[in-house]
């Protein structure tokens, strides 16, 4: 089945004040919902990322936004496509996203990564380990996630992060846990641990990028047991609207997304 979501990527809008942003995002996701869009995301980050605007323009803590978004829709699923696994304990990650599961009355979704942006880690006074580290904490925060959002009292002793008989309560609203969906598609870690943990994953890139990691993806899957169509495959990407090609062409060049 094909489905759309919406991710909320800029929050510089023209002549819209501060104390009056939230309200135009939250219209933005009612509207999405409305038009029949699936899900609606946000960027998990403190900085705008530079191939979206400038590191000085607005950037709303997700998780807090999300809830609001919550509040006023009904319907879609709501995530931050995704995390950066280095900026929250995965114990308290994992209530905050309990916490937002239960005011969406049970639309939660749990994107996480191994996080990139050294920029605004060494501006906020983030820890940025190597990759390889940062791949360990992603596949431990993902096991203490799970076993926060499935069991009422976890216990988990990794190399990063431990947890004693962690308490979660309220539940998740849905019987299965709150789904977890992995970003990022290296190919030797990354799409190994979605083939061991994840619900969902998400690439992007184009026909034949998306492809090969699809063939990478199965493979590590069938190296683990797993059927391959258990989990649900997304593709992030940039859709430009406008009156012609050309036109879209030139939005979409101007934008840095390469393409309409």
């Amino acid at each position: 089945m094909l489905r759309f979501g919406l991710q909320i990527p800029n929050f510089t809008y023209p002549r819209v004040a501060d104390s009056q942003l939230f309200d135009r995002v939250a219209e933005i996701a009612v509207t999405a919902e409305q038009a029949g869009f699936d899900s609606v995301w946000v960027m998990d980050h403190f900085y705008q990322i530079p191939n979206v605007g400038a590191r000085t323009e607005p950037m709303l803590e997700s998780y807090t936004l999300l809830g609001g978004i919550a509040a006023r829709t009904s319907r879609a699923t709501l995530g931050t496509m995704v995390t950066g696994v280095t900026y929250r304990n995965p114990a308290h990650l994992a209530k905050i996203v309990t916490t937002l599961d239960i005011v969406a009355s049970g639309r939660a979704i749990l994107g996480i990564g191994a996080a990139w942006n050294e920029d605004e880690h060494k501006g906020l006074g983030f820890e940025f380990p190597p990759a390889g580290e940062r791949l360990g904490r992603l596949e431990e925060a993902i096991q203490i996630c799970r076993a926060m959002f499935t069991q009422e009292e976890a216990t988990f002793q990794g190399r990063h992060y431990g947890i004693d008989g962690a308490l979660n309560f309220p539940r998740p609203v849905r019987p299965g846990g709150i789904p977890i969906l992995v970003g990022g598609s290296g190919e030797r870690r990354t799409l190994r641990l979605v083939a061991k943990y994840a619900d969902a994953c998400n690439f992007f890139g184009d026909v034949a990028t998306i492809r090969h990691k699809l063939e990478v993806l199965a493979r590590h899957c069938e190296d683990v047991g797993r059927d391959p169509t258990q989990i649900t495959k997304t593709r992030l990407g940039t859709l430009v609207i406008a009156g012609t090609q050309a036109e879209a062409r030139r939005k979409a060049e101007a934008t840095g997304s390469g393409g309409a």
